[in-house]
């Protein structure tokens, strides 16, 4: 891994203040969740929002999600409901996305929301996240680590291979705990989930008590991560397979013979937080298709599905 033109920095109160010092610099710094590596510049400056469209090639029309350190600092920029508290007491600091009316004051810059009227929010759990964001003091966008439409980073040797040369620095976070992206609830009109991740539909279903509206594929673009072609490696992406053809790249879960098991066990936890990682390994092998097991579609399955079906859908552009 070359890391020759991209600051590797530590863990520690010196690494949060230099990465601190680049955002507040217009500076572009990858740091670690519990979900996957974020890529963060000020949310507040629209030349370092800008940055990170072109270092991830990233469509314009995409919206980012903004990281705050605390429920306060959230509140200042959207306007907040009496649904938005109960599913942040429930979920945060955690792996949930709120979409809520962005206020009409809110310096927040206006590439970050695509030209919505809505703004994307979270309260990372990840120790260091949280540090950092509370060394910045300000509003953090940051979508993930990765160039566009690719497999999303979950380690810091998957940014430095991705994005070095395109941005200043990663802070060393160590490996990602929950291993696919931040759920997205959208409480702009009545519950929505926009996207599944790591807070399960059944959860947000108890929390709420009713059922929460899902939203079709079809619908325009209302959060981050909804594009039909993302989280893709270069190899193309065979879903269901229940046996493996000649010259494939085999990622099983279960008890089945394969290249790497998601979960041996059928666990769904451990199988998210594997996801992307063993993506990434199977792809550097250079084969032209990665064969995957199926998944069961509940709980944590739901969200691993909609990664994988992203990963195989034809590629845009």
């Amino acid at each position: 891994m070359n890391s020759s033109s991209l600051q590797i920095l530590p863990d520690t109160d010196a690494g949060y203040t230099r990465a601190a010092d680049l955002w507040r610099a217009g500076g572009l710094v990858a740091f670690p969740t519990e979900t996957v590596y974020g890529l963060g510049a000020d949310a507040c400056n629209d030349h370092a929002v800008a940055r990170i469209y072109e270092a991830k090639g990233r469509p314009s029309f995409n919206p980012l999600i903004v990281h705050f350190a605390d429920l306060n600092a959230v509140k200042q920029h959207v306007t907040w409901t009496a649904e938005a508290d109960g599913l942040a007491q429930a979920f945060w600091p955690g792996p949930l996305t709120l979409v809520l009316p962005k206020k009409p004051d809110s310096p927040i810059s206006k590439l970050v929301t695509a030209g919505l009227e809505t703004l994307a929010v979270r309260l990372p759990a990840h120790g260091p996240a949280r540090a950092l964001l509370k060394t910045f003091g300000g509003p953090v966008a940051a979508p993930s680590a990765n160039r566009s439409g690719q497999i999303s980073p979950t380690q810091p040797s998957h940014v430095v291979d991705g994005l070095t040369g395109r941005i200043d620095a990663v802070l060393d976070g160590g490996r990602c705990d929950v291993g696919v992206e931040s759920t997205i609830v959208g409480l702009a009109d009545r519950p929505v989930l926009l996207r599944p991740g790591g807070v399960t539909e059944e959860q947000l279903t108890a929390c709420l008590g009713h059922p929460i509206a899902v939203r079709k594929n079809a619908e325009a673009i209302s959060a981050p991560g909804q594009l039909m072609s993302h989280y893709a490696p270069n190899a193309a992406v065979r879903l269901n397979a229940t046996d493996w053809q000649d010259g494939e790249l085999c990622l099983g879960f279960g008890a089945v013979e394969c290249d790497l098991n998601l979960s041996a066990d059928g666990d769904l936890v451990e199988a998210a937080s594997h996801l992307f990682e063993y993506l990434h390994q199977l792809d550097a092998k250079g084969g032209a298709v990665i064969a995957v097991s199926p998944i069961p579609h509940h709980g944590l399955g739901v969200a691993i599905n909609d990664r994988l079906s992203r990963a195989a859908a034809p590629r845009e552009g």
